[in-house]
């Protein structure tokens, strides 16, 4: 059987990226896109290659990226910008295959088995993938290659992100000898605190942990030690599936939360704010959205965590009342009970509001005036004049966000 080809494709600094190219003053500078001090006191969210060099990296407080470079440049995140330009780079991936999977606002998984035989090697596709995104956005993208997604998202990570031509290559001939020999803490799914574990055991490369026992990893770590020794080997049995392939058009809601969210019901109770947020907009667009999108990023800026995955609703919906369940769903399955510090959601699928607004027996006409009720009332006496009572309790980000996208300027 023919290998697939599977691509990570990653935005190099992506926040950045898109700071500069709207700005093209900033290029060449050592440029930190930061939180908003007042919450987060100025977490940065993202930093230029120029920024990087002088070790300001992502989740550092403003003012140690200050020490470490006097002249950087601080720029305050526009959350809907990012999620335009990440819609749109999506968009440049379904020129070229038809199996695209999110992984996060910056990263996408591509399925490109087969289409070598059209658009031309691999390499050839990724050059060409690259060459167009940077014509088209000024966002540089780096591509890994492998057989399987944990293959692309090594070759992406540890590799394709150091090489200029911004590609990389691994598969089952060569992941041993590419990546036995790099430290543990560089395999997907390694930690910091399963680093210190692994510390204490001995195992210092990927190649360590591909030499023991894998049933003694399962026996000390259950399912998650078995999965980590066939990472060490290269083994992936995950696909691109068709059923979270992302629509080409959305509307989306993505925050920064100002704290590490823990337990569970302040987690959802941000999902069903943000949910009405979304709702609301695809409202204000006439419009009614066919499939939930819904991003989770776990609290560990060094090593990210979380999921991205997307489901079609059983009707093209516009209120929360029908679109929360499902988010909800998607929450609830996916969540691996870590910490989480970034939510987002969109409605994509879109179409029109109303042609369809009474084509379907489940969609519920007393939600859909009541919300718009509350849409009308929002409008003329301002977005807090009217909001739940579970907006008051712990862990709610209405009052806070009112004005805002993802908690920063739209």
């Amino acid at each position: 059987m023919q290998a697939k080809v599977i691509f990570l494709a990653d935005m190099e600094a992506f926040y950045a990226g898109v700071e500069m190219s709207q700005n093209p003053t900033l290029r060449g500078k050592p440029v930190a896109v930061c939180g908003d001090p007042a919450l987060r006191h100025g977490i940065v969210l993202a930093a230029s290659p120029e920024a990087k060099a002088f070790g300001i990296k992502t989740g550092q407080p403003a003012w140690e990226a200050r020490r470490m470079c006097p002249w950087v440049v601080f720029v305050h995140p526009h959350m809907q910008k990012y999620i335009d330009y990440s819609l749109h780079i999506t968009r440049i991936f379904e020129q070229y295959t038809d199996r695209v999977l999110p992984y996060s606002i910056d990263e996408q998984f591509l399925d490109l088995s087969g289409c070598e035989h059209i658009l031309g090697s691999p390499r050839t596709i990724a050059a060409s993938i690259n060459r167009q995104i940077w014509e088209e956005t000024g966002i540089r993208c780096r591509i890994g290659m492998g057989e399987n997604l944990l293959q692309a998202k090594m070759a992406c990570d540890c590799f394709a992100k150091k090489s200029r031509e911004g590609f990389f290559e691994l598969n089952s001939a060569n992941y041993k000898r590419h990546t036995w020999q790099l430290p543990i803490g560089s395999l997907f799914g390694v930690g910091h605190r399963m680093e210190k574990s692994f510390h204490r055991m001995g195992v210092r490369t990927i190649g360590h942990l591909a030499g023991l026992p894998r049933e003694m990893l399962r026996r000390r770590w259950g399912i998650n030690g078995e999965v980590l020794w066939l990472n060490a080997r290269g083994i992936d049995y995950s696909r691109v599936e068709p059923e979270v392939i992302s629509e080409q058009k959305g509307i989306g809601h993505t925050a920064t939360l100002p704290r590490d969210y823990r337990k569970q019901a302040e987690i959802e109770l941000v999902l069903l704010e943000m949910t009405e947020e979304v709702c609301s907009r695809v409202r204000r667009h006439s419009k009614l959205g066919s499939t939930v999108h819904l991003y989770c990023k776990g609290a560990d800026f060094d090593y990210p965590t979380g999921f991205s995955r997307q489901k079609k609703l059983p009707d093209p919906a516009a209120t929360a009342a029908e679109t929360y369940p499902t988010v909800l769903h998607l929450f609830r399955k996916h969540w691996d009970k870590k910490p989480v510090r970034a939510v987002g959601i969109s409605l994509s699928g879109l179409t029109s509001y109303r042609q369809l607004r009474f084509a379907f027996s489940g969609y519920s006409i007393k939600e859909t005036n009541l919300d718009e009720t509350i849409d009308t009332v929002r409008k003329r006496f301002g977005k807090t004049s009217i909001f739940k009572a579970a907006s008051l309790t712990a862990g709610a980000q209405f009052l806070q966000r009112a004005d805002k996208i993802g908690g920063h300027d739209s």
